[in-house]
């Protein structure tokens, strides 16, 4: 039993509490987070940084009939536990389960969905303007962290919705961190105003004072109004959303309840735009969060008790790529290192520490990362971009624009590659063969394992243009690692087993799956060649072109979306080159956004398993031999 917990089905169950009760209800929902996220994995730190702050806007505003729009959205478990969903989180990011994410399809208090940065005001800001085409009264609250104030479409979006003057009410939940500690200038600013006790004076008391000065004459006018605006910006707290056009109240206590009802209700009075400035601290509750912020951003099952994850042996893709970029800097004082945010996610903490000089965290800024990096290659350097794909998405332009158009060595090194798992489709890197494929100039690559990935890291700081070169999330295979790197010939393919039935084209981490599927045929009865293509752009046309005529059976293997992959990109080939005899079978994911679970059920799911190659490739030996059979008759 829960206690206070149990009685709380929806919203307004939260009104027939006092103060008192819930923080008593927030205790509650802390030990049901930490039980939950040790045992299926999740978002910990952030959601045990805003209870507090999730009740006060639920006892204050009236969702569903008012919005509230969640950042990001990492950081809703309280949210869905206060909305209805508590007697399902059990079920938290498992197949078929409660999404970690907001999710317009799982509930009506979800009005956005999100799992992307900064996007939250934007969001508000068109619910807000419907409301008004609308003649409406709902309030419309978007929840917004001071890391997600590092991406450009938040100032976007405080432009526009400060030039307007509509209602909405912008909460900034403040932590100081975004995953990790957050850098550049907002969050200086933003510290400032937590700690100087300057910015703790109120905006009226400040303006009475300015109101004291005498203006004697035009000239003197002038100088007095500049000394009021110096001064405002010295003593006033939030000047800089002032000056957007928003009323800035705060900072408050976002641990503290009375403190949050009584402002939220003053922000609901607010006729235009308001900041709300609420300060939370990431991990409240659990020792371990707060000591360890970042570790416990995004973690999977551990232990209550002393914080720890299960270790296994085998290194990860990421970390792989981490030490390997650190040898190269050591060989090459081009070689730069640019992250978005994700310093520790991209295995890059180590070369942040060894080479603090060359390394570049830019915030949650895909965008400006790219351009940046463009900047350091038209001088000669090697800046390596290394970007979780789903979030490549958002520098598409930047890409094309700055980087291939003008045919610069920037290396994309894309983590998480291919299917997450438990985040689901916000964060499935399922698109980037597709999206970059089409891009002149830019080269496409992805390693068959762990130790391929060094070599192709290596090719890529090597090459004289823009590259790429994608890879899975989590552990590798478990091969041995070459101890000298080489660079790899661009648009070489391997071959790793002739066949005289059908061939394997695999690309990336389905290449090993393929190998085994081919061992299994073998056992058969049926030979199956398998090629690990290495290359998206260019293919190893010769080589594909040599098996593809001597099987006339090709079955690609892709952890992508079919449309626009690599096996697109094969029988685009394939066609080209005048081979339309070849029948091709193109295994991958369907056309589709794919769900939240774990990467071996959806893998399971969508054919990507070696009994499913198994299976496609004796089907395919029967039709042919079908074929050979109706072609004698005649």
């Amino acid at each position: 039993m829960n206690g206070l917990l149990d009685s709380i089905n929806e919203p307004a169950d939260l009104l027939k509490l006092t103060p008192d009760q819930l923080d008593e209800l927030a205790a509650e929902i802390r030990r049901l987070i930490i039980d939950t996220v040790s045992r299926v994995g999740g978002h910990l730190a952030p959601n045990l940084g805003v209870v507090e702050l999730t009740l006060a806007l639920h006892y204050v505003f009236r969702a569903p009939r008012d919005r509230l729009v969640w950042d990001v959205g990492h950081q809703c478990y309280v949210h869905k536990i206060v909305t209805g969903r508590r007697s399902r989180f059990a079920s938290l990011r498992q197949f078929e389960g409660l999404s970690g994410f907001p999710n317009r399809n799982e509930s009506p208090y979800d009005c956005f969905g999100t799992g992307h940065s900064s996007t939250s005001i934007s969001a508000g800001l068109g619910l807000a303007l419907s409301r008004d085409l609308d003649d409406g009264s709902r309030n419309v609250v978007a929840v917004i962290g001071d890391g997600a104030l590092s991406g450009g479409m938040a100032y976007e979006a405080l432009n526009h919705a400060g030039h307007l003057g509509r209602r909405l009410i912008v909460v900034l939940n403040d932590n100081e961190m975004s995953i990790a500690k957050n850098v550049g200038a907002m969050a200086h600013y933003l510290s400032r105003l937590r700690t100087d006790p300057m910015y703790s004076r109120s905006k009226e008391e400040c303006e009475s004072l300015l109101r004291r000065i005498p203006a004697i004459g035009p000239r003197v006018l002038r100088w007095v109004e500049r000394v009021k605006d110096s001064l405002k910006y010295l003593v006033v707290p939030g000047m800089l959303f002032e000056e957007l056009g928003f009323t800035y109240l705060g900072p408050l206590d976002g641990h503290n309840i009375p403190a949050m009802l009584n402002v939220f209700r003053q922000a609901q009075a607010v006729e235009g735009p308001v900041v709300v400035h609420v300060l939370t601290r990431k991990g409240k509750g659990y020792a371990p969060a707060e000591r360890n912020p970042d570790k416990f951003h995004g973690i999977g099952p551990f232990d209550v008790k002393t914080g720890e994850a299960p270790r296994e042996g085998r290194a990860t893709y990421t970390e792989v790529f981490g030490s390997t970029m650190v040898r190269l800097a050591e060989e090459n004082k081009r070689v730069l290192a640019i992250t978005a945010a994700m310093t520790g996610g991209t295995g890059l903490s180590q070369f942040s520490r060894q080479f603090p000089e060359r390394f570049f965290d830019v915030g949650i800024a895909e965008q400006h990362a790219v351009t940046l990096a463009a900047g350091l290659a038209v001088e000669g350097y090697r800046p390596v971009v290394a970007i979780y794909s789903t979030f490549l998405q958002r520098a598409f332009d930047q890409v094309v624009h700055d980087v291939c158009l003008q045919n610069l060595p920037v290396v994309f090194a894309l983590d998480r590659g291919g299917i997450v798992g438990q985040d689901g489709p916000t964060h499935q890197g399922l698109f980037d063969f597709s999206f970059l494929r089409s891009i002149p100039n830019l080269v496409l690559m992805a390693p068959k394992d762990e130790n391929e990935l060094q070599h192709l890291l290596k090719t890529a700081v090597e090459h004289g243009g823009p590259i790429v070169f994608r890879y899975p999330r989590g552990k590798g295979t478990g091969c041995a690692l070459d101890q000298e790197l080489q660079a790899l010939p661009i648009g070489g393919a391997e071959v790793l087993r002739d066949g005289d039935d059908i061939t394997f084209v695999a690309i990336g981490n389905m290449v090993p799956l393929a190998v085994e599927a081919a061992a299994r045929l073998g056992e058969r009865g049926v030979q199956a060649g398998v090629i690990n293509a290495r290359f998206v752009k260019p293919l190893d046309e010769e080589c594909i072109c040599r098996h593809a005529r001597h099987t006339h059976r090709l079955i690609t293997v892709e952890e992508h979306v079919v449309s626009g992959g690599f096996g697109s990109a094969v029988v685009e080939m394939l066609t080209r080159r005048g081979l339309r005899d070849v029948r091709v079978r193109m295994v991958g994911i369907p056309n589709q956004f794919v769900e939240h679970g774990a990467p071996h059920v959806l893998r399971a799911k969508y054919g990507l398993t070696v009994d499913n190659l198994v299976a496609i490739a004796e089907t395919e030996k029967r039709k042919r031999a079908k074929l050979k059979l109706a072609t004698r008759l005649e």
